[in-house]
Parts: structure tokens; sequence; C-alpha cells
């Protein structure tokens, strides 16, 4: 229900967006960034199991331009060094979902050309 308030109150005062320059957004962004880099402090690089996935997905959003690679990266790396620890028992099944199907995201042109599907 809030959702749904939400949404429609968004879609009443939208027009506004318009009168703000597409350059305000700039430094802004800036910002939210910078404060989201301060996350990054809690990581521990000095498990490689940790800073892998964690690395890959701040470089691969970016470099990608996609959030959703870098997250998909992310998390399948993840799962393969809990699998490569002999750690699998300890990931949840909605984690092993996830990976999964992120991996059919990644390999899905693959699929497609193996399959002579264009």
């Amino acid at each position: 229900m809030v959702t749904g308030v939400l949404f429609i109150s968004a879609l009443l005062l939208s027009p506004l967006a318009t009168l703000v320059p597409s350059e305000a957004a700039g430094p802004a962004l800036v910002i939210v960034g910078a404060l989201m880099m301060r996350q990054v402090l809690d990581i521990d690089f000095t498990d490689l199991a940790v800073a892998v996935p964690a690395f890959l997905t701040i470089v691969l959003m970016p470099f990608t331009f996609s959030i959703t690679n870098g997250i998909g990266a992310g998390f399948v790396t993840w799962v393969v060094f809990a699998v490569a620890r002999r750690r699998a028992r300890e990931v949840h099944p909605l984690m092993w979902a996830v990976a999964a199907a992120f991996v059919l995201f990644f390999g899905i042109n693959a699929i497609k050309a193996l399959l002579g599907v264009h």
C-alpha cells in the first residue's frame, strides 16, 4: 500500500524533476559515491574470500556501466570461494539460487549461440 501511494505521488510530482537541470545531478552523485565508499573501510581485505568478491563488485559497476554486472560478479565469486574453501554448507539456499541466476544471466548469449538461437 505504501509503495503504491508513494508511486502515485511520484507520478504527480515528476514534472518538478524537469525544473532541476541535469548538470545539478553530477555533484550530488559524487557526494553519494563518496559516502558509499566509506563502507569500503569495513571490508576485510586480508581475507581473499571476502576481498575478491567485494573488489569485483566495486570495480565492475563503473567499468561495465552496470550495477547488475557488479553485484552479479560479487555473488558468483562469493559462492565460488565458499565452495573452494569447503564451506558450501554455509551458503544460504537463496544465495545459491541468485548465484545460479547470475551465471545464466552472464552466459545467456553463449547459451543462445550454442543452441543456434539469435
